[in-house]
């Protein structure tokens, strides 16, 4: 009986030694998914891209990019909280995913509570845009033009709950002019309706559209932020330009609620290292953003804030959920 004993002493301990490395696995010990609930090409997936081959240095694990443009940012935002929460499937969240609450009527997810933050990864203005060879030099012309004939003025964007189209509809909030906003899967799509005449104005940042910008193919009537935006100082902001709207975007890294915190913890060491370089900051500057990493405590409290004031926003401007 004692040499029983003794037997299942040894078995329990070397049970606990082999399953005890097996419990502990590292993370990440395999790819990790990064779905970003926009087209390629836009400020966004340009960041995200950018931090996440980065990370896959840093962590010597694949970061793997997949893109899924949707209304409100919701097929993306489904995958996410559907997946499990150990840090292999990540979101990028956006100031404009942050108001959908207030726009969309109904959402399978509540973004103040369906995710663990991360951290914020860049900020960005907003520019109204026009064909290079459009008769509207300011906002005042853009104006001018609606008001003779709105039925013919439309407004690109990219999809529905993006800060871009929540952009547009402030902006024809702010007019009083029933303007028609037009919502696009990419950014490349909203240029080929400027060019085509099929909108007259499109919202986009310049990292989105920077090749056209800079090419002079299409030209910036006002900038959406609180100040002139560094890359484009001779752009007046919309409240230069009489028009009471202001938005600055922001995009920022986060997981499925319940993400274990030691998992968060090295996500956001990470991510901070990548966003804080020089070189970083360095490349967003010439897109037309700005660097900005956070911990996850103040991505909560910017997010929970943005809601409400986006909740604010939108009931004062009249605009309907829909």
């Amino acid at each position: 009986m004692r040499q029983v004993a003794k037997l299942l002493v040894a078995f329990l301990i070397c049970g606990a030694l082999v399953s005890a490395p097996a419990a502990q696995t590292a993370y990440p010990n395999r790819p990790i998914r990064v779905i970003i609930p926009f087209g390629p090409g836009g400020f966004a997936d340009i960041t995200m891209r950018m931090v996440g081959q980065k990370l896959s240095e840093r962590t010597g694990q694949q970061v793997v990019i997949e893109n899924r443009p949707s209304a409100g940012g919701i097929i993306a935002g489904n995958a996410v909280t559907a997946a499990k929460p150990d840090g292999y499937t990540l979101f990028v969240l956006s100031s404009g995913i942050a108001l959908s609450k207030a726009l969309l009527k109904t959402m399978p997810f509540d973004p103040g509570n369906a995710f663990t933050p991360v951290s914020t990864l860049a900020f960005f203005d907003l520019l109204l845009l026009v064909k290079a060879d459009s008769p509207m030099k300011a906002v005042k012309d853009a104006l001018a033009l609606a008001k003779n004939d709105p039925a013919k003025f439309n407004i690109g964007t990219i999809s529905p709950g993006s800060t871009q189209n929540v952009m547009g509809e402030l902006y024809k909030s702010a007019t009083g002019i029933p303007m028609t906003i037009i919502p696009y899967r990419t950014s490349g799509d909203v240029l080929t309706s400027l060019l085509r005449d099929d909108t007259q104005i499109g919202v986009e940042s310049y990292a989105a559209l920077k090749s056209a910008i800079d090419a002079k193919t299409i030209r910036a009537i006002a900038a959406s932020g609180d100040k002139r935006s560094p890359q484009q100082p001779d752009v007046p902001t919309l409240k230069e330009s009489g028009i009471d709207a202001e938005v600055v975007g922001w995009n920022a890294l986060v997981a499925p609620a319940g993400t274990p915190k030691d998992v968060v913890a090295f996500l956001n060491g990470h991510v901070r290292a990548v966003v804080e370089s020089d070189d970083f900051r360095k490349r967003m500057l010439e897109m037309g953003g700005v660097a900005g990493a956070s911990s996850p405590e103040e991505l909560d409290k910017r997010l929970q804030a943005d809601i409400a004031m986006w909740a604010a926003v939108v009931k004062k401007a009249g605009l309907e959920p829909h």
